[in-house]
């Protein structure tokens, strides 16, 4: 696809994300089965419904925008998951794991925060305006992600593995 303008853009950031999301639906059951921690498994579990709903709402975009859902290979996605692959293979100390998952975890929630803020702003600035609702829904189950992600990781998850 040529990107000649912002609206060119906005949809190839959505085919990015959509590549993105998907492929974290086939990542997370994957590390939720490698983990100890009860807390950060739980934690897997539920982002990874959360995620499936978040497919559902960039489809819903994508219709709204009159295109169909289409996704675009995301290098930046496929590089943080081959990184938490590589650790599920190379580190054997559970507590050492689990921590090495919750940081790539939470390079794959920093990547989307970035992703859907630049989205909603787009959106606002194309007047998408029935786009900015389920973009800015996305973007704050992240960012509440995000955040409980390092709430396990500083209270216990982090000192367990040291």
């Amino acid at each position: 696809m040529a990107i000649k303008t912002l609206d060119d853009l906005f949809l190839h950031t959505l085919q990015d994300v959509y590549y993105a999301e998907k492929t974290i639906v086939k990542s997370l059951p994957k590390m939720s089965k490698k983990v100890t921690s009860p807390e950060l498994k739980k934690a897997f579990d539920k982002h990874l419904e959360e995620t499936k709903g978040q497919v559902t709402r960039l489809e819903q975009v994508f219709e709204m925008l009159g295109e169909k859902a289409k996704a675009e290979k995301c290098p930046a996605i496929e590089g943080i998951v081959k990184e938490a692959e590589e650790l599920m293979e190379e580190i054997e100390d559970a507590e050492t794991l689990d921590a090495a998952l919750l940081a790539a975890a939470q390079a794959v929630e920093h990547y989307e925060i970035s992703r859907y803020g630049t989205l909603v702003s787009w959106a606002q600035t194309l007047k998408h305006t029935d786009a900015m609702a389920p973009l800015q829904a996305t973007l704050d189950e992240e960012k509440k992600t995000d955040a409980a992600l390092s709430k396990l990781g500083e209270g216990k998850l982090n000192k367990k593995a040291a």
